[in-house]
This record gives structure tokens, C-alpha cells and sequence, in this order.
């Protein structure tokens, strides 16, 4: 199997869950909170070392006891966290998480040490960008450093898969230039693109402008309807899995790690997508955000 590399923020997650999200200036009642390994980076590569792919991991946490805790849930799965540095003069990231009974959720993003994942730390750690076949990476870390990761990715003949989240109004032409795959769910889509996507004919209208951008797929998540693949050729639904979700936190960092080992795996594109719809479909059955990544025997069982 070809090795995945992932570039990305490792986070503790305090999700609290709620019957319903408060309104602005609204006060709600709580039926429990817990604390749950996450963050983008450390999701999506423990989401693809538990479907079986060979995953390493560049970030960074605190000297703390989250830090620690990110540390070895990760090396549980099975990721290699060798190359996280452990930072002392700030905490480990942490987002906050609100789901309510329909598994809607809001979140909110402390950043903490993931913006010591620089451009100078990745250079120290140049051998395990040389050593891989595929990048992985999201926005939870300074775009400098994506743009960087990317750049050099794509100079080394890796392939880059790009998770625009959480998504800015625009990102850099040369940047999309150097992605093979975009993987934005459709609220980033609509960011990203400028484009409205209420129809679902506008779904593709606005794929097409990233791609115009020079992106090489587009790859917009869509939910229990599935994920839209858009190339130049044209556009394509793969269809969705329905499931009775309870918390859809990390649905979509479910959804990039399956894609990515099975494109390890030399699947196409499309074969990949529908690997990792069931894949993220079975999360959402579950909280929390590491907590609900499944293993690579439940998502083939029939």
C-alpha cells in the first residue's frame, strides 16, 4: 500500500450535547459533555490508520495532558506520531463542540499550539513528505504552511488531497493549481465558489469555477445525498448512504481518510468516494469525533 501522509491539526474536543442549539443570547440546559481526541489533522489520519492505510502525522500539541492524550490515542490507532512536536510555551489546541438531538452541530476553535505547525517545523521534517505517496491536509493550521505543504508536494510527484475547512472566502490560485483533489462540503463549496448552490444543478456550476481555478477534482460532500465528483469531463453523483445519525461531528474527516486509503489503494476516484460515503455514513451513527471513526471490517460488512 502506498503511505498517506497528513498535515493538520491535532485538537481536544469538549463537546457538549444539548435537545436543541441556543439561539443568540439564548440560554439552553445540557444533558452532558465529555472530552474526545480530535481535530482535523489527527481525525483524518486516525479515520485512515483504522481502515487499514499506513498513515503518518506532521503537527503539534502542547506539553500538556491533552497533548498526551492526542499522542496516544493516535499511536493506538495506529498512526505514526514521531514527528509531532510537543510545544511548552503554549496549550494544545481545543475546539468546543454543541450537538443537539437532530445531530446538527456548532463548533468553536481555540488554536493553541497547531499555529506552531510552521513552515520551518515542516522543513525539519522534509524526510516524511520524501517518504510518502499522498498528502493530506486541511485549514486548521496557518495557509502558509498549506501552501508550503502543498508547493512541495506537488514538486515531489505526490498526490495532494485538500480539505478546505474551515473554509476562507478564497483561496490562492496557486495553491488550487497544485491540488488533485478538493474536498469541500457544500457550505464550502458556496464560500469557495461565490457561487449559490440551493439548486442542484448550481452544484456543479460552482465545482466548475474551482476547477476553472485549476484544481484538478472537485469532490463536494453532500451528506446522506452522497458526494458530487466534478472534473473537467463533467460531473457525477455517488451516491449517499442513509443512516439514522446521531452526531455528525467528523463525518467529513471520516469521509477524506477512507478516500484517501483506498486511493492508496490505486481505487479510482469514484470507487474511493463510495468507499468513504459508507464509511462516514457508519460514523455519524456514533459521538464524538475520534470516538466514531470506524474500522475497515464494519464498513465492508454487507
Amino acid at each position: 500500500m502506498k503511505k498517506i501522509l497528513v498535515v493538520g491539526s491535532l485538537n481536544m474536543d469538549v463537546s457538549v450535547r444539548m435537545e436543541r442549539l441556543p439561539a443568540v443570547g439564548e440560554t439552553v440546559r445540557g444533558a452532558g459533555y465529555w472530552n474526545n481526541p480530535g481535530g482535523k489533522g489527527a481525525n483524518q489520519a486516525c479515520a485512515a490508520a483504522r481502515l487499514g492505510g499506513q498513515v503518518s502525522l506532521l503537527g503539534c500539541v502542547g506539553a500538556d495532558d491533552y497533548g498526551a492524550a492526542l499522542l496516544s490515542q493516535l499511536a493506538e490507532a495506529g498512526v505514526d506520531v514521531s514527528a509531532v512536536e510537543q510545544v511548552t510555551d503554549i496549550p494544545t489546541g481545543t475546539a468546543f463542540i454543541f450537538t443537539d438531538t437532530a445531530a446538527n452541530n456548532s463548533i468553536v476553535i481555540l488554536s493553541g499550539a497547531n499555529e506552531r505547525c510552521t513552515v520551518p517545523y515542516i522543513q525539519r521534517h522534509e524526510d516524511k513528505l520524501r517518504d510518502c505517496d499522498l498528502v493530506m491536509l486541511q485549514l486548521e493550521v496557518p495557509l502558509e504552511t498549506v501552501c508550503y505543504v502543498v508547493e512541495r508536494a506537488s514538486a515531489l510527484g505526490k498526490r495532494v488531497i485538500l480539505d478546505p475547512a474551515p473554509a476562507p472566502r478564497d483561496l490562492p490560485e496557486r495553491l488550487l493549481q497544485e491540488v488533485d483533489i478538493l474536498t469541500p462540503n457544500e457550505t464550502e463549496l458556496t464560500l469557495l465558489s461565490g457561487q449559490n448552490t440551493q439548486e442542484p444543478e448550481q452544484l456543479a456550476e460552482a465545482a466548475g469555477r474551482l476547477l476553472a481555478k485549476g484544481s484538478g477534482c472537485v469532490l463536494t460532500t453532500l451528506g446522506a445525498k452522497g458526494a458530487l465528483l466534478s472534473t473537467p469531463e463533467g460531473s457525477r453523483l455517488i451516491p449517499g448512504v442513509k443512516t439514522r445519525a446521531v452526531d455528525t461531528t467528523a463525518a467529513g474527516d471520516c469521509f477524506n481518510g477512507a478516500l484517501a486509503v483506498e486511493l492508496a489503494e490505486e481505487r479510482t476516484v469514484v470507487e474511493a468516494a463510495a468507499f468513504a460515503n459508507r464509511a462516514a455514513a457508519l460514523s455519524t451513527t456514533r459521538r464524538g469525533a475520534q470516538s466514531s471513526l470506524p474500522k475497515r471490517c464494519e464498513v465492508e460488512m454487507p
